[in-house]
């Protein structure tokens, strides 16, 4: 979401997208979009929307047993997105791209894999 934020050309990101490595899913677009959509950037929307879409299979159970380690360790402000987001790169084994400091956490919690 930094990249959109700020409109900060990222290398790495700049890398991963033009070698088309990207995936994304609703959930991810629900959150980009709103903010995109208030500053017309509708180039950047319909990029986005033709990025491949991996399917939400959330699993209930796993989202609250994951939030209960995150609670264990002190990491209070991981939101429910967040960790479906995980847990959906995890399900798909693709790697998150974020500067978001929860997913930072949730890598050594969920052992999800980060691009770094």
């Amino acid at each position: 979401m930094e990249y959109f934020r700020n409109g900060n050309s990222l290398e790495r990101l700049d890398f991963i997208i033009d070698e088309n490595l990207v995936v994304t899913n609703d959930l991810i677009l629900a959150e980009l979009i709103p903010f995109l959509k208030i500053r017309k950037q509708k180039n950047i929307i319909e990029l986005l929307n033709d990025i491949n879409k991996l399917q939400l299979h959330v699993k209930w159970d796993e989202i609250i047993d994951y939030q209960v380690q995150c609670l264990k360790k002190g990491a209070n402000g991981v939101s429910i997105p967040d960790l479906i987001i995980a847990q959906n790169a995890k399900q798909n084994d693709c790697e998150i791209y974020s500067t978001d400091k929860h997913f930072k956490l949730l890598k050594s919690i969920m052992d999800i894999k980060m691009v770094m």
